[in-house]
């Protein structure tokens, strides 16, 4: 409430008073002084992790359960492995919660990434000691400490992770903020800053319905900047945190860069000329169309890419996302279960080979006729936009 306050305030007294310029209406105007606002309590650029200290560099990862603090962890080393070339260790200090250093130890495994082996009969402190030891000795230069977490903050975990800091001298403290979470993600966000002094936060379940309204406290009760958000369970759905951006989805305006971000990721340069050219020519196959849809499935799910394009949250109301995401594995499956042959040549499926597609794909025949008689109509489509690309208007098509 004390955040919506002072943003209110300062949006009012941006807003009063000033001169509309002549290429935007006064709503436009009004809206462009909120998002700068909003990028502003967010911190207006993207921050970084600092990391500049003699290796391996002790960062402690903090938060309550049921945030995804042990997944991000993973998610974090996968990111500093892959993205900033470092060599990160992993370090179960979690003794309480049945389980956890068996699921940071399997995530660890799933990134190539080594995992000190905790006990749950150690105490957290001597575990993180001989852990940046070990790490030394393994020529690793980050060290991530997964730390205990409760259903509340308490004084018995706050006391544990203050001597952890005391311990281990850690070069960032990171909190892990459920974004969902609320008017609750303050209080979290203050209760563990007031006691260890956060340099940054991690914000997860951002794929869900949760615009990022918790990004707005938690930057504004700590200081702290959010470094990272996440976007999904699997490991590689964590991003750098960019208020600006974040503003643009808070608003429903979308989120274009990371949109191409994603698709720059996923898609090759030279296989996307290549495609290209195939278009042209219309020889876009089954399995150009299969490679596609992997591509699309790659970069996140259909409601998050949906909701990064403008206007395509309204568009796509009251469409089960779902259900879409079930649909384009029905069609990997159809077309999977095809020869190579077929898949490169649609125009032999007969009768036959597609009942065998239908068993093999555990669909209908029916539901095989409907997905080639759906393609043979975008292989139309493409032929029309590839032949009139760059000559305006394309007949036979709605605008």
């Amino acid at each position: 409430f004390e955040v919506v306050q002072q943003f209110t305030a300062r949006v009012q007294e941006k807003a009063l008073g000033q001169e509309v310029l002549q290429s935007l209406t006064p709503e436009q105007h009004f809206i462009k002084i909120v998002h700068q606002e909003l990028a502003h309590v967010m911190g207006d650029t993207a921050a970084k992790l600092d990391l500049s200290a003699a290796p391996p560099v002790p960062v402690l990862v903090v938060g309550l359960q049921g945030s995804g603090k042990t997944t991000s962890v993973g998610k974090l080393a996968r990111l500093l492995g892959q993205e900033y070339k470092r060599r990160p260790y992993l370090v179960p200090a979690d003794v309480y919660r049945p389980a956890a250093i068996e699921q940071l130890t399997i995530l660890g495994g799933q990134i190539d990434c080594p995992v000190y082996p905790s006990q749950p009969t150690q105490d957290p402190v001597d575990i993180a000691r001989e852990a940046i030891r070990q790490a030394a000795n393994l020529g690793r230069d980050i060290v991530l400490i997964d730390t205990a977490g409760r259903l509340a903050i308490d004084e018995p975990l706050m006391q544990e992770l203050e001597r952890l800091k005391q311990a281990v001298q850690p070069k960032a403290i990171l909190l892990v903020v459920d974004a969902m979470t609320g008017q609750d993600a303050v209080n979290v966000a203050r209760g563990f800053h007031d006691r260890l002094g956060l340099t940054g936060v991690v914000l997860t379940k951002l794929d869900g319905d949760a615009r990022g309204g918790a990004a707005l406290s938690v930057r504004a009760v700590t200081g702290a900047p959010i470094l990272f958000v996440g976007t999904g369970e699997k490991l590689d759905a964590l991003e750098v945190f960019h208020p600006d951006r974040m503003a643009q989805r808070i608003l429903g305006m979308g989120d274009v860069l990371t949109l191409i971000e994603k698709a720059q990721k996923a898609y090759d340069a030279k296989q996307a000329a290549a495609l290209q050219k195939k278009m042209r020519r219309n020889e876009f196959t089954l399995e150009d169309f299969r490679d596609q849809i992997q591509v699309l499935r790659k970069m996140g799910s259909m409601g998050d890419l949906m909701g990064m394009i403008p206007g395509m949250k309204k568009l796509t109301k009251g469409v089960d996302m779902g259900e879409a995401e079930t649909e384009l594995r029905r069609i990997e499956a159809i077309i999977s279960s095809m020869t190579r042959q077929e898949r490169d040549n649609h125009l032999i499926l007969n009768g036959s080979r597609r009942r065998r597609i239908a068993l093999g794909s555990g669909t209908s025949v029916a539901e095989v006729n409907r997905f080639l008689k759906q393609f043979q109509q975008t292989k139309k489509v493409m032929k029309k936009m590839s032949k009139f690309a760059g000559r305006g208007p394309i007949p036979g098509l709605p605008m």
